[in-house]
């Protein structure tokens, strides 16, 4: 028998929390809620959830600090879900280790869509490492074999210069969450790169849009969160 995946919701605000627990029941997910921050803490530490649904602005803390305290010992997925929409803000919650960030007002697509990504995320790393898990990234028209470093588009073979197919593979086998421009840079460029200057970051997008996209202008493959980073359009297929 297969058992429920647990996601805890903790969220101060009672209709919000209760719209998220119905619709997380109706799609057949174990629903544990907390309207505190330190009694969220204390479900995760006793019942170790799948995901943590997690809003900024609660009583007795401060969304940031629970994500801090939660990293310090596990890596569950951690999905903010917040009405602060300044990009600092969201790039802070990424950056202190949340894994997604939803604003508020968001629709119940969207949420479903987000937590089976974290979900997805979450088997991988526990099988093993993400390459050994995503062989191949496929939406639509677009195809990349990791193990071949073949990115195709419609069938026909899409010449990348070195650091785009680095960029695009990072972006891929991330695909469905965001990834900030300091994350990306480093991992691209190395630790010692100068994650003040996005430059070289936006000509190189500039560059893979305009091989990739029909219209750059309105892309269905890589999206930009404006002032956060860059998020790949999740892959259709299960990676395996």
């Amino acid at each position: 028998m297969n058992l429920k995946p647990t996601i805890i919701i903790i969220e101060d605000e009672k209709s919000i929390c209760n719209f998220m627990e119905t619709t997380l029941n109706a799609h057949d997910y174990k629903v544990i809620c907390a309207s505190t921050g330190q009694e969220g803490l204390s479900i995760i530490a006793s019942c170790l959830p799948d995901v943590i649904l997690l809003d900024l602005g609660l009583p007795d803390m401060d969304g940031l600090d629970l994500i801090r305290r939660v990293r310090e010992w596990s890596m569950i997925p951690i999905i903010v879900i917040s009405a602060r929409t300044k990009e600092q803000e969201k790039v802070l919650a990424l950056d202190n280790g949340c894994d997604d960030y939803i604003t508020k007002p968001f629709g119940t697509s969207e949420l479903l869509a987000r937590i089976r990504t974290a979900l997805r995320h979450r088997q991988q790393l526990e099988a093993g490492t993400l390459a050994s898990q995503e062989p191949v990234y496929t939406f639509e028209d677009l195809t990349i074999d990791f193990n071949r470093r073949l990115v195709l588009l419609a069938g026909k073979q899409v010449h990348l210069t070195q650091i785009e197919y680095k960029l695009v593979s990072l972006l891929a086998r991330n695909s469905g969450r965001v990834l900030t421009y300091d994350y990306i840079i480093h991992q691209i460029w190395g630790p010692y790169a100068d994650n003040s200057n996005n430059q070289i970051l936006r000509v190189n997008m500039a560059h893979i849009r305009r091989k990739l996209e029909a219209n750059p202008a309105e892309p269905r493959y890589i999206f930009t969160e404006i002032g956060v980073g860059y998020r790949m359009q999740e892959s259709q297929k299960p990676l395996d």
